[in-house]
Order: C-alpha cells, then sequence, then structure tokens
C-alpha cells in the first residue's frame, strides 16, 4: 500500500486495549485494523445516505405520480412559450 496521508489518532487506554485485541483476532496490525474498520464504517454511511427510503404511502403517491400523464403548468407553458421565442434552430 502507498501511503500518501496520514491520519493521527488519540484514543485512551481502555480504547487501545480492545482495539489491541481485536487487530489481532484478525491476525493485523492496529493501524491496519482501525483503517479497514473505518473505511468499512465509512462506507455504510455513506451507502445509506445515498438511498432515499419511502414509507408505503409515499411510494404510492410517487409511483401514481409516474403513472400520471404529465400535464405542464400555466408557468411552464409561458418558460416554454418564451424559450421557442428566443432560441433558434440552425
Amino acid at each position: 500500500m502507498n501511503t500518501t496521508a496520514r491520519f493521527d489518532l488519540k484514543m485512551n487506554a481502555d480504547e487501545k486495549a480492545i482495539v489491541a485485541k481485536a487487530a489481532a483476532l484478525m491476525g493485523t496490525t492496529m493501524a491496519g485494523f482501525v483503517r479497514a474498520a473505518a473505511k468499512e464504517k465509512a462506507q455504510v454511511l455513506l451507502d445509506r445516505e445515498a438511498r432515499l427510503t419511502l414509507s408505503a404511502r409515499d411510494f404510492a403517491a410517487f409511483a401514481g405520480a409516474l403513472d400520471t400523464a404529465f400535464a405542464p403548468n400555466p408557468a411552464l407553458k409561458a418558460a416554454l412559450t418564451q424559450a421557442r421565442r428566443r432560441v433558434r434552430r440552425a
């Protein structure tokens, strides 16, 4: 592994003992264990935040909106008309 950045971490003696025991059980160094655990935890958090969870009611409303034909409102109609006047096609 190429080291490109450092991350210093201070922990109390009890925390260090726990991490040391866990690293030994995994057959790795404390640094390797902390790096892997931090990366795993970060990925779980990022994956969770990248998803949107809907209730059954919200999902039904969302699916219903997708199934309904789109009808532009007056503001969108006006914007499209204005854009047609301004944009020249080659």
